[in-house]
C-alpha cells in the first residue's frame, strides 16, 4: 500500500512525465509513476507511432523501465491524463500487462492531481490470465 507521501510524489513524477508524451496523432497525453516494493519510482509517457499499433502506453513503458533495471515488485501505479470529466484508467493491454506483475493498487489521477480514483490490478482485470495459469494442471487428451 502506498502511503500518502509515496502517492503524492508518484502524482508530481506522472504529471511530470506527461508533459513529455510524444503523441502528434491522438494527442491524448498520458504519464504514468510505477512504485516499486522498495519505494523506486519508474515513470512513463505515452509514445505514438505513425504505424499505430506499435504504440506504447505510458503504464507499459514504466513496467518495461522498471523491468530492465530489475524491479518486478510493485505496490502501486499512477495514471494521469489531460480529460476533466471522467477518470481514464489502464487500457485492456495495460491491464493484462500489470496483471503479470500481481496484484497492486491502481490510482487514476485527473489534472487537478486531487481527484483521484483508486482501484486495484485485481479490479481492473477481473479473472484476468496470469502467471499461475500457466502452471494450472492440464489434461492430457
Amino acid at each position: 500500500m502506498a502511503s500518502q507521501e509515496e502517492l503524492n510524489k508518484m502524482i508530481k513524477v506522472a504529471s511530470d512525465a506527461k508533459s513529455k508524451a510524444y503523441c502528434p496523432y491522438s494527442h491524448f497525453r498520458v504519464g504514468a509513476a510505477l512504485l516499486c516494493e522498495d519505494g523506486t519510482i519508474f515513470s512513463g509517457c505515452n509514445v505514438e507511432n505513425g504505424s499505430y499499433g506499435l504504440t506504447i502506453c505510458a503504464e507499459r513503458t514504466a513496467y518495461t523501465k522498471a523491468v530492465s533495471e530489475g524491479h518486478t515488485k510493485y505496490k502501486a501505479i499512477v495514471v494521469t491524463t489531460d480529460v476533466e470529466d471522467r477518470f481514464i484508467t489502464p487500457c485492456g493491454a495495460c491491464r493484462q500487462f500489470g496483471i503479470e506483475f500481481g496484484n497492486f493498487e491502481v490510482y487514476c489521477v485527473k489534472p487537478d492531481q486531487k481527484t483521484i480514483h483508486k482501484t486495484s490490478t485485481n479490479e481492473l482485470l477481473p479473472g484476468g490470465f496470469g502467471p499461475s495459469d500457466l502452471e494450472a494442471p492440464r489434461s492430457s487428451q
